[in-house]
């Protein structure tokens, strides 16, 4: 027998030392599990209590006549119902029955998790069994429902279960299209043949989808694109060979360890090599289309039709993603009846010192005569409207403020919608703007209705599914008539969750401004305890974020990801929790603000964090500086060590979870965006690396990790591990076996990890209040 030392306590020790933590951080749970204001682990991590239910998925008809949805039959049990609604009078017609979904030989109806109307409105295509592909479900079964002749048809013919991608109706109604196994097919409906379009696919060769770092960096999984006329397809495919492999180790599934091997291209290193091409929807050879650079230095993260034509409009980033060419090709048949396009044409050159957003506004006008775009060109995100030909350029957006996303066009009476928030970046409202750049600007979102609001708007623009929410107020539903506003009828309340959240003993949450100097306010939210004594000093625990990729303060509900209703459980045993977003978050307040941060990610933000909490000490006399803790995730956790490693005089404890301790190990897209490249940027990389300065910690340190993480990889982990060990430097440290970045499969798993979090605070920054001198 033996026994491991960590820092001087034999492990038996040690397991009693959490043994007794863990007693002190649940004894909420113990005291009275039943109470209804009382939110415990149990409550929000096990069962169903807090389960926020969803409208939809609700589509649109084209014909504007209303909109259908799912919703639990009445006559069969676990099956679902589609149905139809007319906006105006709500009256309901069942267009699908679960009756209808059952395949011949099955007793149960298929269930759906999505589904698409044909052009005509006589088809359904039904998407069910479906599996996730990194972060999202996008593979599974599809059924094809004739509802003249009630046939149910599964597409793929002898297809593996649960293989097929992204099918998706012919204009003509007559095929569809979809990705198996990183090939394209086409099957007609009628006969239910099948034809391949694509032949190379494989583990090097990728079709019609695309490879990880697009799909995580350019959100680009549905890789390909009917004609408007139906005659052709458009598709990305990826060239991996070359692209280096990351390998995940699963060593609990079996007796031997599984590896999963993954092309993932690090900061620096080769990309997989991309280009768009087209093919006759009856197949023969695919044409590619001739743009210009080297295929693995530049990236094509959109392409599309033009409207209703045959053009195709192809957008293509340079590697440093500060120039993005927007170019158009024609495509035809020639006299032989190949597929001929043309030599793609830039119609507009984007550029920007820093890096270049890539979004989806760019929308089509007029009979593709013109067409909507976002630009950041003048120091805000403003709305042009710009006609390639005549080379004309429009602002529809004039003003010292940023749209967010374009929203819907209402072409037949002038007007684009657009989500912004002209006097506080924490919100989110809906205004409209003229087409013709008459400068006329409305708010449509009514001005007793602070928070943040989302919008779902119908093909004219007549009516839109409205979801509301704030900070402490759970989302709302309903249906509104546009452009009025006015609620026609409520279409989710989330009545009986409201009422949970209703029954609690509150925190209280406020938002605030905090001056760090130099004429820089970063923008805050708190939640302190119900209890809350400003004559009493209290731990206060800052939760960041930090990166480009996200906003934390934000007037929006955002319960239903758990997180809120830990910190509110907190704020409930005495600590007082805070979020502040730095400099370089995607909040609307200018370019500036957004793309100061240009090859200093992890330098500047870090010590706009540590500077925000500096000042909130002297402002709020109620927190007890000997007990300042932060955490985080992702980028987040990246930022935890930025301040535990760089500001150790400041933060006492801190948790970090699925963090990036060395910049170099991420991937080209994300991290080259942000930072440029390496070898012309190698002090920016070093000093952004929280790893650089893991010698300097003094404080107390929780890291934790999923194994099979396939975007943050465990060997960030290990890395660190290893640099604090070379330092003698002490810390805790819970790996989570084969979960991925979301730490949340497997049995118990989000329960186990909070509570692993909330033990570890209560040890380290532990609750309760102490008397405040000062006062």
């Amino acid at each position: 027998m033996f026994h491991l030392r960590v820092a001087g306590i034999r492990t038996c020790s040690l397991v009693l030392l959490v043994v007794l933590s863990i007693t002190v951080a649940v004894r909420a749970d113990a005291e009275d599990p039943n109470d209804p204001a009382v939110l415990t682990l149990d409550r929000i991590f096990t069962g169903e209590e807090f389960e926020f239910e969803s409208f939809g998925p609700a589509r649109w008809l084209k014909d504007g006549s209303g909109y259908t949805t799912v919703e639990k039959s009445e006559t069969c049990d676990d099956g679902k119902d589609i149905v139809r609604y007319d906006p105006q009078t709500g009256d309901r017609e069942i267009l699908v029955s679960a009756e209808r979904l059952t395949a011949p030989g099955e007793s149960k109806p298929l269930e759906i998790d999505n589904y698409i109307w044909s052009p005509d409105g006589k088809k359904l295509l039904v998407f069910t069994n479906t599996k996730r592909v990194w972060r999202e479900n996008t593979r599974g079964d599809y059924w094809v429902l004739d509802l003249d002749s009630g046939d149910l048809k599964k597409l793929g013919g002898d297809a593996e279960e649960s293989t097929l991608m992204f099918a998706k109706f012919a204009p003509t109604g007559d095929r569809v299209a979809y990705v198996c196994k990183r090939n394209i097919y086409v099957q007609d409906l009628e006969s239910m043949r099948t034809k391949k379009l694509t032949t190379d696919g494989s583990d090097r060769i990728v079709n019609g989808t695309s490879d990880w770092v697009y799909e995580e960096e350019f959100r680009l999984r549905d890789g390909f694109r009917w004609s408007p006329d139906g005659r052709f397809i458009a598709y990305w495919q990826f060239d991996t060979a070359g692209v280096e492999e990351f390998v995940l180790i699963n060593y609990t599934d079996s007796l031997y360890p599984k590896l999963t091997r993954i092309q993932y291209p690090k900061v620096g290193r080769k990309n997989s090599a991309c280009r768009v091409g087209v093919v006759g929807a009856g197949g023969g050879a695919t044409r590619w289309f001739a743009v210009k650079g080297d295929a693995r230095n530049n990236y094509i993260p959109r392409m599309d039709w033009v409207g209703d034509t045959n053009k195709i409009v192809i957008q293509q980033l340079n590697r440093l993603q500060n120039t993005n060419n927007v170019m158009v090709s024609c495509v035809d048949k020639d006299m032989l009846g190949q597929v001929r396009p043309s030599r793609p044409r830039v119609m507009i050159v984007e550029r920007d010192d820093a890096w270049v957003d890539v979004h989806n506004d760019l929308k089509w006008l007029g009979g593709a005569a013109s067409f909507i775009w976002t630009s950041q060109r003048d120091g805000w995100r403003h709305i042009y409207r710009i006609h390639p030909d005549g080379g004309k350029t429009q602002l529809l957006t004039p003003g010292d403020f940023d749209v967010i996303s374009v929203e819907s066009i209402d072409e037949a009476d002038g007007w684009v919608y657009y989500i912004a928030s002209p006097e506080n970046p924490t919100q989110r409202y809906l205004y409209r703007s003229a087409l013709d750049a008459g400068g006329m600007t409305q708010r449509v979102t009514p001005l007793d209705q602070a928070g943040t609001h989302s919008y779902d708007i119908s093909a004219d623009a007549k009516w839109a599914f409205h979801t509301y929410s704030a900070f402490d107020k759970p989302a709302v539903i309903d249906l509104v008539r546009m452009p009025g506003h006015e609620r026609v009828r409520v279409l989710e309340d989330n009545s009986a969750y409201r009422a949970k959240i209703a029954a609690l003993n509150r925190p209280a949450c406020e938002f605030f401004r905090v001056d760090i100097g130099d004429g820089v306010e970063l923008d805050g939210w708190c939640v302190k305890p119900p209890d809350f004594d400003p004559q009493k000093k209290y731990p206060l625990l800052i939760y960041v974020y930090g990166e480009p990729a996200g906003q934390t303060v934000l007037d929006k509900w955002t319960g239903k990801n758990e997180k809120q209703l830990w910190h509110w459980m907190l704020a409930q045993q005495g600590y007082i929790v805070a979020s502040v977003d730095n400099r370089g978050t995607p909040a609307p307040r200018g370019r500036q603000w957004r793309k100061c941060v240009y090859r200093q990610i992890g330098i500047l933000a870090s010590a706009d964090q540590a500077a925000a909490v500096r000042q909130l000490i002297k402002k709020w006399t109620f927190v007890d500086p000997e007990r300042i803790g932060v955490w985080g995730w992702s980028g987040g956790g990246s930022m935890t060590l930025n301040a535990m490693f760089r500001y150790p005089d400041l933060y006492r404890t801190g948790i970090a979870v699925a963090f990036i301790a060395n910049q170099r190990y991420y991937d080209t897209i994300y991290q080259e965006r942000y930072m440029g490249l390496p070898d012309d940027n190698e002090e920016g990389f070093r000093d952004g690396s929280p790893i650089t300065f893991a010698k300097q910690l003094e404080g107390n340190l929780l890291i934790v990790y999923g194994t099979g993480d396939d975007n943050c990889h465990y060997q960030n982990c290990l890395a660190l591990t290893n640099e604090l060990i070379k330092h003698n430097k002490y810390f805790s440290m819970m790996s989570y076996p084969n979960r991925t970045h979301a730490i949340k499969e497997g049995d118990n798993t989000r329960r186990h990890l909070y509570g692993t979090m909330t033990t570890y605070l209560g040890k380290n920054l532990p609750a309760g209040t102490r008397p405040n001198a000062k006062l």
